[in-house]
């Protein structure tokens, strides 16, 4: 026969025996080998998660610690912080950080007011709202390069674009997109393909929304408007501030409108594409390590922040 261990603990008045609060329950021996079994079996898991994100980052840190240019493979050395410096002192890293902060801000405002316009009249019933919201989706389902030859070709182009096109219907004359504005030319694009991620979000928040709360407003005689300001802006708060931190991560990390339409010119050479200037144009594999260390410390900031806004959400959801 085997003991049964007595759990010390307070006697409720239904009679079932509680933990005390503040104590370690006492686990038996077969319970204690349980719970050794499983958590040896996750780390199998957790050790092959581990190397495959984080040994190219380590490997992408030993670079930045290189002298290395690919057109003189012999004189590859180590020289610490070099690169570091000549990153942080050659202008070419804040005038890029200054791009990405631009086009990354604009793009993520924009979608973001364009996406809580299409959430709310998504949120509302009629004949047709799964078709609808289907379509809104497909932007941000398409590849970034293709997305973004289809704007450089087919919409802004100068000669034969629809946009121009649309421009000579009302007298205006055509607008060479790539090359006159090209920092909004990235901006549409961005804005275009990124509003469906923030509506997907917002319509998330507008449905978690109490509908007894807008009853008992419209029965006070609150009218639409006022409804969304006092009580539905307010509910949301927290779902727009998650979307603008993802859609940043996101953002920050977008190179194919950039390459394939401005080739970072007219100050659109954001940190990404920078990057790849450096590793694959100047082939300075150690400086462009370098410009990628900074770049991930940056987005892993952001990333801090926003992991700090979704576990508040989900611990205020799991409250209520």
């Amino acid at each position: 026969m085997t003991a049964t261990a007595i759990r010390p603990g307070r006697v409720e008045n239904d009679g079932e025996v509680k933990p005390r609060r503040g104590r370690k329950p006492v686990l038996t021996q077969r319970e204690r080998r349980g719970l050794r079994l499983s958590r040896a079996l996750v780390w199998p898991a957790l050790a092959a998660a581990i190397t495959i994100t984080q040994i190219p980052f380590l490997v992408t840190i030993y670079y930045s610690f290189q002298q290395w240019n690919l057109l003189r493979p012999g004189d590859q050395k180590f020289v610490w912080f070099d690169n570091y410096a000549t990153v942080l002192t050659n202008g070419a890293f804040l005038s890029s950080l200054l791009a990405t902060v631009v086009i990354v801000g604009f793009s993520v405002l924009v979608s973001l007011v364009f996406g809580m316009v299409l959430a709310l009249l998504l949120d509302r019933k009629f004949v047709g709202q799964g078709f609808a919201r289907t379509l809104l989706i497909t932007p941000f389902l398409m590849m970034p390069a293709a997305a973004s030859l289809i704007w450089k070709w087919s919409m802004l182009d100068s000669n034969v674009g629809m946009v121009n096109w649309l421009f000579s219907l009302v007298g205006i004359n055509p607008v060479a997109w790539n090359t006159d504005v090209p920092i909004l030319t990235i901006i549409i694009v961005l804005t275009w393909q990124y509003t469906p991620f923030m509506m997907l979000i917002l319509l998330a928040g507008l449905q978690s929304q109490p509908s007894d709360v807008l009853e008992a407003a419209s029965v006070d005689g609150a009218g639409p408007i006022r409804t969304f300001f006092s009580m539905t802006l307010p509910h949301m708060r927290q779902y727009m501030e998650l979307s603008i931190l993802l859609g940043t991560i996101l953002l920050l990390q977008v190179f194919d409108p950039i390459a394939i339409m401005t080739r970072g010119t007219g100050g659109t050479k954001t940190l990404s594409y920078l990057l790849y200037e450096r590793a694959f144009v100047g082939l300075e594999i150690g400086e462009a390590a370098a410009y990628g260390v900074l770049t991930v410390i940056l987005t892993i900031i952001v990333a801090m922040v926003a992991l700090r806004s979704l576990f508040k959400i989900f611990k205020k959801e799991g409250m209520s």
